[in-house]
């Protein structure tokens, strides 16, 4: 980790491109862009109509020329020149004069935990794009551990779950590195899907698509956790009349509905832990379970961890900028690197 820090060092600006948010750290300014990865296209002409906030708002009300699309999934970028376009916008032009003065411009990036060449090529084009040299790629789990102040460097244990909208990433660090990590493709997506697959087939009621996500907050307090409230009144569509219908929705029934999904990353919290070294484990027992990610404020997720590891788990304190503070801080030369000397014979 020394070397890249060193280069990470000579970086003038950082990105994390999210499924749902992208972020922006400029060296010297700090947290400049924290915008929803959507970009509003006139289908016609090929313009840019809307970015962030504006074209998130936008969707499922826009006539049928108008599309909203998302450049990033799953942490991947899939529309390089989408992606190029949106966060040009992003920047404004006043950021991306100052960032053009900067000789030789270097930039890094986010990238999903095993991300495949291609996705990596992806992420370098996009970046190379905006005027980038060079660009060095980190993955989201030593970012994001950096972020929420865990002692990634130290010969302790340190276990990380990044809660994103499309994937769960876990992973165990010790000494700069990951030691064992696991990637589960369930996120805060799977959840959404999950409440609005229930309402369907329970109530034959449609949600509006900008009502999912606020829903899972709006289930009382403490959406899957057992003291919720009996039911909560929701407004959507009826599915066979299209009329504006409310129900009554039974939070139990929600909660087990949520509770779905996320099995599959209580699967892979324990594939890690089993692959895990003995006395790292041991340090985990301590010291628990770090959360980071927009989806780790999922209501009652860390209770439902808490009952299924019998660890400790906590939410970091600002758990969706996270990775793009990690970089912010390797950027501006705060972590300093355990220097390992050999020893003489």
């Amino acid at each position: 980790m020394t070397v890249s820090l060193d280069q990470l060092r000579r970086c003038h600006f950082a990105v994390d491109l999210g499924a749902a948010r992208t972020r922006v750290y400029v060296k010297g300014s700090g947290l400049v862009v924290d915008q929803p990865s959507a970009a509003a296209v006139n289908t016609r002409t090929g313009s840019l109509i809307a970015v962030g906030e504006l074209a998130e708002k936008m969707t499922g009300r826009t006539p049928s020329y108008i599309r909203v699309m998302r450049p990033v999934s799953g942490g991947t970028v899939v529309d390089i020149e989408m992606a190029q376009r949106m966060l040009r916008h992003l920047l404004g032009e006043k950021l991306r004069r100052t960032l053009r003065r900067k000789p030789r411009l270097r930039a890094a990036a986010c990238t999903p935990h095993d991300a495949d060449p291609l996705a990596q090529r992806a992420a370098v084009e996009t970046l190379v794009g905006l005027g980038a040299r060079r660009v060095e790629l980190v993955d989201t789990l030593v970012a994001a551990a950096v972020g929420c102040g865990l002692p990634v460097e130290q010969p302790e244990a340190s276990m990380i779950m990044v809660c994103g909208a499309a994937a769960t990433q876990i992973a165990v660090l010790s000494l700069g590195n990951i030691v064992t990590a696991e990637r589960i493709p369930v996120g805060g997506e799977a959840v959404d899907h999950a409440i609005v697959q229930h309402l369907r087939h329970e109530h034959a009621l449609m949600l509006p698509s900008q009502s999912v996500r606020p829903l899972r907050l709006a289930l009382s307090g403490n959406g899957t956790a057992p003291d919720t409230l009996a039911a909560t009144e929701i407004l959507g569509r009826d599915v066979a009349t299209g009329l504006a219908r409310s129900v009554k929705v039974d939070t139990a029934a929600v909660r087990e509905a949520i509770e779905t999904p996320l099995t599959a990353v209580l699967d892979g919290i324990g594939k890690v832990l089993r692959d895990c070294p003995p006395d790292l484990v041991a340090d985990l027992a301590d010291r628990g379970i770090m959360m980071v990610g927009g989806s780790a404020l999922l209501p009652g997720l860390d209770q439902m961890l808490r009952q299924w590891t019998g660890m400790p788990v906590r939410i970091a304190e600002r758990p969706d900028v996270c990775a793009v503070l990690g970089l912010g801080a390797m950027l501006e030369g705060k972590i300093k690197p355990l220097t390992l000397n050999p020893l003489a014979a």
